[in-house]
């Protein structure tokens, strides 16, 4: 059996002690998954030129933002890696004509560990992430997803962590008079997936409402398209209802290839610090605008 394929929207580095409504969503669907014997993670907070793939044999929990409270850089998503997958994984892509290059020290960025903290957090699966190119656009994306799709096969889990929203400013000033626009999009693009109209969805910056707005840069959109690649015509599509943050900033994600399975029994408890002040929030706000999602050293 295939594994599925994931996106999921990461949402700010504070989803990880704030887990609303998306956050059980995913301990839920974590326990219906079985079969599997690794993760792969692409997240827009490993930019690289060409493309890299981590054979980190125990990749380290990477705080890669600026500013934040404490409380967020005591916490580790402590995993293995999974080097003979990750190799596979990188022939794979040069087999598809993508430069390829493997990464031996890459740790986990929050775009991986934040939304494995609640779909997989006794961390028993290996993780290993593959990074995107500087110059990645929409057909790119897809066509990535498509040279990794060959890899559910063989039990690895494809999670593509970005964002259906990711307009930073607004969240940042709450400049937004109109936070509808976000929902107007949002709802866009769940249409365009259920109905897998590929071709739509790489024109969504011409097609799409609001898209410019939406997402003002690609970086966290185009995860969902390398998603999608690595989905196909015979894999159902679940639409996961993570809500409308801050307004303007939304967590709907999808899954394809879940099979339909008995309800969990229960609940996993992902262990958290208490929940941020407003005043904290807006502390911090800024350094989300600063933070760069590029390579880290």
């Amino acid at each position: 059996m295939k594994a599925p394929v994931l996106f999921v929207s990461h949402g700010a580095p504070t989803f990880a002690i704030e887990p609303g409504a998306l956050g059980p969503q995913l301990d839920l669907l974590g326990q219906r998954m079985t079969g599997l014997q690794a993760v792969l993670v692409i997240s827009p907070h490993w930019q690289t030129s060409g493309i890299k793939v981590m054979t980190s044999s125990a990749p380290e929990t990477l705080h890669d933002f600026a500013g934040f409270p404490a409380a967020l850089y005591t916490l580790r998503y402590d995993v293995a890696g999974q080097p003979l997958l990750a190799t596979r994984a990188a022939a794979s892509l040069r087999e598809a004509g993508f430069a390829v290059e493997v990464d031996d020290r890459r740790g986990l960025d929050h775009g991986a560990w934040v939304p494995l903290r609640y779909l997989l957090p006794e961390a028993r699966l290996p993780v290993f992430q593959v990074s995107m190119p500087y110059d990645l656009d929409v057909h790119g994306a897809i066509r990535l997803g498509r040279a990794l799709a060959p890899l559910r096969d063989s039990g690895v889990l494809i999670v593509a962590s970005g964002s259906l929203t990711h307009n930073l400013h607004e969240f940042r000033t709450g400049a937004s008079t109109e936070p509808g626009y976000a929902q107007k999009f949002a709802r866009w693009i769940r249409k365009g997936i259920a109905s897998r109209d590929i071709e739509s969805l790489l024109a969504y910056r011409s097609k799409a409402p609001h898209a410019q707005r939406a997402h003002p840069t690609e970086d966290h959109f185009l995860p969902l398209l390398v998603a999608l690649g690595a989905s196909d015509e015979t894999d159902n599509v679940v639409p996961i209802k993570g809500g409308m943050t801050y307004g303007v900033l939304s967590m709907d994600s999808f899954a394809w290839g879940i099979h339909r399975l008995p309800p969990a029994r229960t609940t996993r408890r992902v262990d958290t610090p208490a929940r941020l002040s407003e005043s904290q929030i807006a502390a911090i706000c800024q350094a989300l605008e600063l933070t760069s999602p590029l390579e880290q050293p």
